[in-house]
């Protein structure tokens, strides 16, 4: 609170966080969420689709979004998993973005957010809870103020 008031957040986040990272498509972005998925879960169900969602509003609803849809095609059951981060991101600490890639994919084997499902997250990103923390704190700035990187 004190940061805010002083309006010293900007400058704290950006003393954490000097640069936004480069991944900026949505190749991109599958790109990195496939690498991160290849090494923690190869296992897991395929991703059908890795983008960045305009549609998503960030501070009132989600950072991000994994959908599963099953399908019946003639006598055989498809599903498809599909995975949205949030556009606000596409400039933003790569740190962050880690966070939200990996709290998407911890879904494809824990639907609901239980204790499995954060040792996972903190499996796969041990400084997953921070990064969360960091995230909100992040989100406020953004809401408050903007870009913090102009």
């Amino acid at each position: 609170m004190k940061l805010i008031k002083e309006e010293k957040l900007q400058s704290y986040l950006l003393g954490q966080f000097p640069v936004p990272h480069e991944i900026t498509t949505d190749k991109a972005l599958r790109q990195y969420t496939l690498a991160l998925k290849q090494q923690f879960l190869k296992k897991s169900a395929p991703l059908s689709q890795v983008k960045y969602d305009d549609k998503i509003h960030i501070v009132n609803n989600a950072l991000g979004l994994h959908t599963y849809v099953s399908r019946v095609q003639g006598n055989k059951l498809k599903s498809k998993n599909e995975l949205r981060i949030g556009s606000l991101f596409k400039k933003a600490p790569e740190a962050l973005l880690k966070m939200i890639v990996v709290h998407e994919l911890a879904h494809l084997k824990e639907k609901d957010h239980n204790k499995a499902f954060y040792k996972l997250c903190e499996h796969m990103l041990p400084d997953y809870h921070q990064l969360e923390l960091m995230t909100r704190i992040y989100l406020t700035e953004f809401e408050n103020n903007g870009d913090i990187y102009l």
